[in-house]
């Protein structure tokens, strides 16, 4: 799966990484539904720190569909909340 960080570019994940990343994902949902800011920016930057981590770097030249979007580490609880589907930045 290619994933996409906004802001910095396009890592390629192995689809079988993407249960450890709904983890950080469900926590991410539920510090924005309570208001949680510090929290939720801890998540955030967990949740890209894993993708970055488990994933291959695609070359900057490079411009493949992206399978899922991801915000920036500097995205706001309400730019995230605009990206939100209904499982969350993750599709379960």
């Amino acid at each position: 799966m290619i994933v996409r960080i906004m802001g910095e570019g396009q890592v390629e994940l192995a689809d079988s990484h993407v249960v450890e990343l709904n983890e950080l994902d469900d926590l991410l949902l539920k510090e924005m539904e309570s208001g949680d800011g510090p929290g939720f920016r801890t998540t955030l930057h967990a949740l890209l720190d894993k993708v970055r981590e488990l994933g291959a770097p695609l070359p900057d030249d490079s411009l493949e569909p992206s399978e899922l979007i991801l915000p920036a580490p500097d995205a706001t609880l309400e730019e995230v909340r605009a990206m939100l589907g209904d499982d969350g930045l993750i599709p379960n």
